[in-house]
């Protein structure tokens, strides 16, 4: 069972299913608690060698993500890979991943 699949068989064991929106609001939620534990741990970017996240953090992160892309019917996996050869082609056409000019 790949990952996408157990969080869907948790939110659906516990009754924790949510529309799109939700799911998409309590993303943002957690990245922004990523954010804000980079923020303190590096002492708001004195010291941005010191970067610090709780594993536990990026995996509520990874849940929230996983469980939005269940919501919208898209294969989380599919969706990865789609980016990856999308960057691999940046990368041969204009030597940076980034979408940017």
């Amino acid at each position: 069972m790949d990952d996408q699949q157990r969080v869907a068989a948790f939110v659906t064991e516990h009754g924790l299913e949510a529309p799109p929106a939700y799911r998409l609001l309590d993303l943002v939620s957690e990245v922004g608690e990523l954010g804000k534990e980079v923020t303190e741990s590096t002492g708001y970017g004195a010291s941005p060698g010191t970067v610090d996240v709780d594993r536990d953090e990026l995996g509520d992160a990874l849940f929230a993500l996983l469980a939005l892309a269940e919501e919208l019917d898209v294969d989380a996996s599919a969706a990865l890979e789609e980016s990856l050869e999308k960057y691999e082609r940046r990368l041969d056409e204009r030597g940076t991943a980034g979408s940017g000019e």
